[in-house]
């Protein structure tokens, strides 16, 4: 792999290096994405800072500048050689859409240390530290014991006592508590590259297949089941926020979405 070509390529990108690498010892760069405000698209080039050698693939991220100046990564890193470097620059950009926006701000939304998917800009500090509003004084423990008391003897005078030979008395049975219905985990292997589309699922059932209106590349399958992906395209009606991101489910559910694996034969069955 040529340094050459590479830093020829980011240039012709609209790309410029950084002066420094604070997590690294390869050069960054990075450029203004072409529609998004705030963000950018950020190029590891794995290129040496000292050496000026070619040390490592190329990677490829989105990251939001919040208000303090901050950079925020949106987007998993991918990468890739000097033959698709352009391709995927090209790609990663256009899967800005697909990161969740804060609704209080409008900022991005990011994945912090501790795994939890928050706003960039960090607003719940602005509003989440109000104090609540004050509640309405409480009655009197007197007041109310006094008020059950007047409940009861009213409910007494209007109750008419049963005759004793008309009365039953129910054997001592105990309810018969319905077997809860054990819900199964439906299960699959989900692997980072898989080309994967959509299935709607109800009550077991394949209700609708969405191979051909959306299409995504898996970039990260972790232990816990959580997949991210990269929706490069979605032509459907099916909202983002409903896209599967788990490599399970619950079965015998109303409906739910699940990964529909493409470029090699995956089957979801019942786990162990």
């Amino acid at each position: 792999m040529s340094v050459v070509q590479r830093k020829a390529m980011l240039k012709a990108e609209g790309f410029f290096p950084h002066k420094k690498n604070v997590k690294g010892t390869t050069i960054i760069y990075s450029r203004k994405h072409a529609t998004a405000k705030f963000v950018r698209v950020v190029v590891d080039s794995g290129i040496g800072k000292r050496s000026g050698k070619v040390v490592g693939m190329a990677g490829v991220k989105l990251c939001y500048v919040n208000r303090t100046k901050s950079w925020r990564e949106i987007t998993t890193e991918v990468f890739t050689d000097n033959k698709g470097l352009v391709s995927l620059i090209k790609k990663v950009e256009a899967s800005e859409k697909f990161v969740k926006t804060c609704k209080h701000c409008k900022a991005k939304k990011f994945t912090a240390k501790t795994g939890n998917v928050v706003c960039s800009n960090a607003c719940w500090t602005a509003w989440g530290g109000k104090k609540k509003a004050a509640s309405p004084k409480k009655k009197s423990s007197q007041k109310i014991a006094a008020q059950k008391t007047k409940a009861a003897r009213k409910k007494n005078l209007q109750r008419v006592p049963t005759p004793k030979s008309q009365r039953t008395y129910p054997l001592n049975k105990k309810p018969q508590k319905k077997a809860a219905k054990k819900l199964q985990k439906i299960v699959a292997e989900i692997l980072p590259g898989d080309l994967v589309s959509v299935e709607e699922i109800e009550l077991d059932k394949i209700t609708n297949d969405f191979t051909g209106s959306i299409l995504g590349i898996v970039m990260k399958a972790d232990h816990h089941g959580k997949v991210d992906v990269n929706w490069t395209a979605n032509t459907s009606n099916l909202p983002e926020w409903d896209m599967p991101f788990t490599d399970h489910y619950q079965g015998g559910q109303r409906r739910t979405y699940r990964f529909k694996v493409l470029s090699r034969s995956v089957e979801w069955t019942v786990a162990a």
